[in-house]
């Protein structure tokens, strides 16, 4: 871990969250992106929707309900999520914080550490 670059560790944790969502969600975003900030890691998530929720999502009322069960669902694998950025960064989650967007089928998760990445690995 000491010998990667901040860019060979985002790319790490956005490869195991890809994963992660692909095998605990059943379908993986079509694109993703991870930026390490300080004492946070935000992941942004590109194609997310499935085409069923993409239908859903054209009304207020199931927008609503993609943005609980999506919620609900990354609550139940959050030891998961803190587990895969543990490994990858040794660095304790403090907390996590999550949106999706039901218009562009977007998702961003949020980890905030118990210690300052940057000065860890630059």
């Amino acid at each position: 871990m000491q010998n990667k670059t901040i860019g060979q560790i985002e790319s790490d944790i956005c490869d195991a969250i890809i994963k992660f969502e692909k095998e605990y969600l059943g379908r993986g975003p079509k694109e993703g992106k991870v930026f390490i900030l300080g004492d946070m890691i935000v992941v942004r998530l590109k194609g997310v929707l499935t085409p069923a929720e993409e239908q859903l999502s054209k009304t207020s009322e199931g927008s609503g309900l993609i943005k609980k069960v999506r919620m609900s669902l990354l609550e139940g694998a959050r030891v998961l999520l803190e587990n895969i950025v543990f490994e990858i960064t040794g660095c304790q989650v403090i907390s996590l914080h999550t949106d999706i967007s039901t218009k562009n089928g977007e998702r961003l998760i949020i980890f905030t550490l118990d210690k300052n990445f940057g000065g860890n690995f630059r």
